[in-house]
């Protein structure tokens, strides 16, 4: 699933839902350390005071996972192997590994007018 930029938001949510965001911002918390998706779960859930799905948590953990912006190493336990997700980036890295994305897909669509809006907007 790739990145998709709405422009009518502010911060993360240009590009993430609200458990998603809350996900990423509980993974910085606890850096270096880690969580599984419970951890996960359990804290959105109660940050946003929702019913946000653990199968929601997961499977955005991994397309995160995917996308190599989270890494995770995976540990047994009650039930089976269990991952347990890192963020790959601190806050800041993180957003200027996503402005580098843009930019560098934009760069390759559009080259000129790119170059030409950046330098316009200094």
């Amino acid at each position: 699933m790739p990145l998709q930029l709405d422009t009518g938001k502010e911060s993360l949510a240009m590009f993430f839902k609200d458990y998603q965001t809350e996900s990423l911002r509980y993974l910085w918390r606890i850096q270096p350390e880690g969580a599984n998706s419970r951890s996960v779960w359990v804290n959105v859930n109660e940050s946003l005071q929702g019913s946000i799905s653990r199968a929601s948590i997961i499977n955005y953990l991994n397309h995160m996972v995917d996308e190599a912006l989270l890494t995770y190493t995976e540990t047994t336990g009650k039930g089976g192997y269990q991952r347990v997700y890192s963020m790959k980036y601190g806050e800041t890295e993180f957003k200027q590994h996503i402005a580098g994305r843009i930019i560098g897909k934009l760069l390759r669509e559009y080259p000129q007018e790119t170059r030409k809006a950046i330098s316009e907007n200094r």
